[in-house]
């Protein structure tokens, strides 16, 4: 038998479902060989009917696996269990954490260091999880060949509404969701609560409320039930959370409410085909709210969510009008296969200044060559000049701060560049602290520095 290939994902329900698409292009990569999956037992006993054919194993079994040997090991997982077992495991290919020899900790893999420098950095940042999950593995050209098929359509009139989120503050209030399943019943809708136990007492007010005329799981339904309820809906209504990320990998149409510190760039309802709403402030994709109210979650007014998922029901396939207070995007591919979302309207200015940065790392990653960072920068010249000119007008100040870094390694200079290049100085942060600040590490840093430079002039 060949040797099989490790994956480690030891979080949430969600980071587990968006390895799948990392196991599909796997399979296909290297169709001699197993592709192994240690998570958490609790969630993929019951994901095993919608998984793409892994072989998955609980923690448990963790010493027991590192008995062999392995093609390779990824690691997608923050915990620490997670990096000293991927640093003990014998494996041709390591990718992602570790613990090395001396007991430090290690990230292996230029898009597994760019992931792992997004930490309270994200805010430019266009590159989905499930596909930097895979960049350091599958061929560009193999994640732009594969065809998703695209949510099922014409499936009555059952909506989701799911109620929970790992945080309060991604999640709609108790009063929201009573506003909307009455908006709901209005529009001859069939509203279905969901939730898990943490939302069973939710569940049952909102019940309550209508009189028994609704239809509540909310903590009465294990997963495996669970994924057989998402089978049924017509739509699902939710925050970022894991049952979004199970209903989209099963083909039920997803209306994701983003709000709160999230980025659905990154954890958006993965593949194409789905709708997120999400407001248009500045702040948006934030990693931690510093603000005294969430103004984000009050963008979302009850009676414009349920007259978009009527919209969305009568004409699958289409992007409805824009709600007053929410921007629309459409799930896609763009044309290097990966993640995109398509706005209702014009690219804002800031999606403009964020694609370029996308292009700058793809291009600095050899995902695609100079051409296209060019291409992207000319766009952000006509979209956004002044953050074009802001840009080079402060390149001395980005050479500057980062000589500061080169000179005392043990200052973190990141967050002393100016906002707009936070984004490479966050990167070239985590990657010169995970060297050591080697000199190839150092040279690596002035490298791209001066790529930019050219770029821009």
């Amino acid at each position: 038998m060949a040797d099989p290939i490790l994956i480690l994902q030891m979080q949430r329900m969600g980071d587990l479902v968006l390895t799948f698409p990392l196991v599909h292009w796997l399979r296909r990569l290297h169709p001699e060989r197993e592709i192994w999956v240690v998570g958490e037992e609790s969630f993929f006993k019951d994901l095993y009917p919608v998984s793409p054919g892994a072989v998955f194993f609980p923690w448990g079994a963790a010493d027991k696996l590192a008995t062999r040997r392995y093609a390779a090991v990824v690691n997608l997982s923050i915990r620490e269990r997670a990096a000293e077992l991927a640093g003990r495991l014998e494996t041709d290919l390591l990718l992602g954490p570790h613990l090395d020899a001396d007991g430090a900790r290690r990230i292996r893999g230029e898009w597994q260091i760019y992931r792992a420098s997004l930490v309270h950095n994200n805010r430019h940042n266009l590159f989905h999880w499930a596909d930097l999950n895979a960049l350091d593995t599958v061929p560009l050209e193999r994640m732009a060949a594969t065809r998703w098929e695209h949510p099922r359509v014409g499936q009555g009139e059952a909506v989701g509404v799911f109620l929970g989120a790992s945080e309060p503050a991604k999640r709609p209030k108790e009063s929201f969701w009573a506003d909307l399943i009455g908006e709901l019943f209005a529009r001859r809708l069939r509203p279905v609560i969901l939730g898990g136990p943490a939302e069973a007492g939710e569940g049952e007010r909102l019940a309550r409320a209508f009189g028994g005329k609704i239809l509540n799981l909310a903590g009465k339904t294990g997963l495996a039930e669970l994924v057989g309820a998402l089978r049924t809906l017509a739509l699902l209504v939710t925050p970022d959370t894991g049952p979004m990320h199970l209903a989209a990998w099963m083909g039920t149409p997803v209306l994701n409410l983003s709000m709160g510190p999230v980025h659905p760039w990154e954890t958006g309802p993965h593949p194409e085909g789905h709708t997120v709403a999400r407001t248009g402030l500045s702040c948006l994709g934030c990693w931690r709210c510093t603000r005294p109210a969430l103004l984000c979650r009050e963008r979302f007014r009850p009676a414009a969510v349920a007259h978009l998922c009527r919209r969305l029901l009568r004409a699958p396939g289409t992007m409805p009008p824009q709600p007053p207070g929410l921007r629309l995007a459409a799930t896609a591919r763009d044309r290097f296969g990966l993640y995109d979302l398509s706005p209702a309207g014009p690219a804002s200015p800031r999606l403009v200044l964020d694609r370029f940065w996308q292009g700058f790392f793809g291009r600095a990653f050899g995902l695609w060559d100079e051409a296209e960072a060019a291409v992207r920068l000319d766009a952000l010249r006509e979209a956004a000049p002044q953050s074009a000119e802001a840009m080079a007008a402060r390149l001395p100040l980005l050479h500057r701060v980062l000589g500061r870094g080169l000179r005392d390694p043990a200052t973190p200079f990141w967050d002393q560049a100016p906002p707009l290049f936070r984004s490479l100085t966050g990167y070239l942060q985590t990657m010169l602290d995970n060297a050591d600040h080697s000199p190839a590490a150092r040279k690596r840093a002035l490298g791209l520095a001066e790529s930019l430079s050219a770029l821009l002039a």
